[in-house]
């Protein structure tokens, strides 16, 4: 055999180790293979995730553009519970990652737990709310009063469902904070798998099925969800995972759960700020018409395609910077996080020159109003120009993260987006005229000083002798 298909072969069966999963120790050995053995399963997890996002933006835009409007803007308002979902993940990972570092199990099970019943708590007050004031939501969204007739269903269902997304966040958090990422991957494949296949059929309405239209998208993707969740806690009540859980675990531990509190705070109000951001940007590119926000809500779409995939990428930087602090190798997390970093950098460079040369082409793939192709090239363009420095941006706030600093990352996007993005969107949109470009002009500004920030305060080393 050859050196080449030697080393082919190497590829494949690490390839394959990666996608069945295993209890691997990531705190010594390869830091390559660890980045690849993590990042596989994330990146395939992430990449189910935005393929089922664009098929299913694909199907809802079949109805009408009402319809699609109402996804962006029911999902501009989801978005502030992922950013809860997100930050208690973050806290998660975090805590599990480094106890599993530590070599204490027990309390990383401990840890789980607590996050589970925080979210499930969350959840609760987030669907009642959902539910009964879907219209209203839309409404304050500045959505016309067609859109809201034709689309609350769907809020409904997305708002009160909440909880399938909540959970499913946080138990692939646990799987990869305790190295398990291959559980995660595998549970999202079968989500978006099943959302795949129900969105046709309760959107369009097959066989004894009734067309449900828009609203039939969140039917689907709430059962889809559901399942998954289903398969989550039976893996991690079997003993498949690292973490396995008790019934006697489900118990609230007033010091884990404060641990908790404390770390996915910081966590919560960095994802915060940075959805309600997108949040009060929606709603200006509102202020110019359906089809701008269309074009625009596509564009995004198809945008998640690879930041989804790059930050799976970036969650294999947060498990390892957590695993090996708790196991006292610095140096070591420090390396994994600037190999993850370039090898972030040289996917997103490859996709935003991909972007730019054939961003009418790809939109107009999607949907055939030359508005809302023209607008959502233009937001595809202007904004994977910045894709370098997403890259890097990306990985560091997880590595910042990972290490249990969530309060870094929280100022970092206070500044990047509360004290630039949003007065330089409106001031170019609508002060100096120049439309939605000047909204895609400042997102695209904002990602590029966070990228900066976060590099300069990285290189400072504080993160390393963070305790959680």
């Amino acid at each position: 055999m050859t050196q080449d298909n030697t080393n082919k072969h190497s590829l494949f069966s690490t390839f394959m180790q990666a996608i069945k999963g295993g209890h691997e120790d990531f705190t010594t050995g390869s830091i390559r293979k660890a980045i690849f053995l993590l990042a596989v399963p994330m990146i395939l997890e992430m990449l189910m995730e935005s393929i089922f996002a664009l098929v299913d933006i694909i199907y809802v835009s079949q109805v009408s553009e009402n319809a699609v409007a109402t996804v962006g803007l029911t999902e501009s308002v989801i978005t502030l519970l992922y950013a809860v979902a997100i930050g208690l993940s973050m806290a998660a990972t975090a805590l599990v990652a480094r106890r599993v570092g530590e070599k204490q199990i027990n309390k990383a099970r401990s840890a789980a737990v607590q996050a589970l019943i925080l979210g499930v708590l969350v959840a609760i007050i987030v669907g009642f709310l959902g539910v009964s004031y879907a219209k209203d939501i839309l409404h304050f969204m500045g959505g016309s009063p067609e859109l809201i007739e034709e689309g609350h269903g769907y809020t409904q269902w997305l708002l009160g469902g909440n909880m399938t997304i909540m959970l499913l966040f946080l138990i692939n958090a646990v799987y990869r904070g305790a190295g398990d990422a291959s559980l995660a991957m595998w549970a999202l494949v079968l989500s978006n798998g099943l959302n795949l296949i129900l969105d046709p059929i309760f959107i369009f309405g097959w066989g004894p099925v009734p067309e449900y239209g828009v609203m039939g998208a969140g039917i689907a993707t709430n059962i889809g969800r559901g399942t998954a969740v289903v398969f989550q806690l039976i893996i991690l009540f079997s003993g498949r995972s690292r973490i396995q859980l008790f019934l006697s675990d489900i118990k609230v531990e007033a010091d884990q759960m404060w641990n908790l509190i404390k770390v996915s705070a910081g966590g919560i109000s960095q994802f915060l700020i940075g959805t309600s951001s997108w949040v009060i940007l929606m709603y200006m590119m509102a202020k110019f018409g359906t089809d701008v926000l269309a074009g625009y809500t596509i564009a995004i779409r198809v945008m998640m395609f690879t930041l989804m995939p790059s930050w799976g990428m970036s969650n294999a930087a947060a498990t390892l910077v957590g695993q090996n602090l708790g196991a006292g190798k610095p140096d070591r997390a420090e390396k994994s996080v600037w190999t993850t970093g370039r090898y972030n950098a040289y996917f997103m460079g490859v996709v935003s020159v991909f972007y730019l040369l054939f961003a009418k082409t790809i939109i107009g793939l999607l949907v055939e109003n030359p508005v809302v192709i023209d607008n959502g090239a233009l937001c595809l363009q202007v904004i994977a120009a910045g894709y370098l420095f997403y890259a890097y941006g990306m990985v560091l706030t997880q590595a910042f993260n990972g290490s249990g600093d969530t309060q870094t990352p929280t100022r970092i996007n206070l500044v990047s987006f509360w004290c630039f993005q949003l007065p330089v969107a409106y001031l170019l949109a609508f002060a100096l005229d120049f439309g939605p470009l000047g909204v895609f002009i400042a997102i695209t500004t904002s990602e590029v000083l966070l990228a900066i920030i976060s590099w300069v305060l990285f290189k400072k080393g504080k993160w390393k002798t963070f305790q959680v």
